[in-house]
């Protein structure tokens, strides 16, 4: 699982700055073709080998939902390092100034490698990368991927298998909850090798008085036919 001078390229290509505006708008933002579709199959192929993983969890005995998932163990495979060191100082900026918005004290520094050796100072020393996999009637009910203190306020989802194809159902689901205001539910609609970048926990939103707080969740919605894997990058560690 090497990684490839063209994903280097790809996210260097970007427009990043309407990829902000639209996490600005909506907390969210899709990354289309983020993975080629050989580089999907390959890391969907990893999930039958328990070597690379740390840890199994099987959704419905925690009330998580239906489904399963495994935590990658370090070392991470090659392009999922380089996909996690890649993607955060792009989105280094925005966190920052989320943070900064919202009052709140922590800032991140420009590269992973600083931000994982300050999670791994706090005790957070376990790996939160992860491959998802559901098949028919699985799904995932709305959480946030916290894990500790020190908690990056972005993550990635990357869909690795095809809409049509290898599955039915399924959709990436987003809700916010606003202040004193009903729930906002949000579907980003995913092909294969699509990611979508996304908050954590809270976002700010500006109003008449300023900034305010709204909380986020997520989950994926029921797989109706077929089998669908997600590749999950969080960039902090959990404890």
């Amino acid at each position: 699982m090497s990684p490839t001078p063209s994903l280097t390229q790809h996210l260097a290509d970007l427009d990043w700055p309407t990829l902000e505006r639209n996490l600005d708008q909506d907390g969210c933002a899709a990354i289309r073709n983020l993975l080629l579709a050989a580089q999907c199959q390959r890391l969907s192929g990893l999930y039958a080998d328990p070597g690379f993983f740390r840890s199994r969890v099987i959704m419905a005995r925690h009330g998580f939902g239906r489904g399963e998932y495994q935590y990658f163990a370090y070392p991470l495979p090659e392009v999922i390092q380089q996909l996690r060191q890649s993607l955060y100082p792009k989105l280094v900026p925005l966190a920052n100034r989320w943070n900064e918005c919202m009052g709140l004290e922590a800032r991140f520094p420009e590269q992973h490698t600083d931000f994982i050796q300050r999670c791994h100072a706090a005790g957070q020393q376990r790996p939160t990368p992860l491959l998802l996999q559901y098949g028919p009637q699985d799904y995932n009910c709305l959480h946030q991927d916290l894990y500790g203190e020190h908690v990056f306020p972005l993550q990635v989802a990357i869909l690795l298998s095809e809409p049509g194809e290898d599955f039915t159902g399924g959709e990436f689901v987003l809700t916010e909850q606003r202040p004193r205001m009903q729930s906002r539910p949000q579907v980003t609609d995913l092909k294969q090798g699509d990611a979508v970048v996304f908050a954590v926990h809270q976002r700010p939103v500006k109003g008449v008085r300023g900034y305010y707080r709204v909380n986020l969740r997520h989950g994926v919605s029921r797989v109706h036919s077929g089998r669908r894997h997600t590749l999950g990058i969080i960039f902090h560690d959990a404890q």
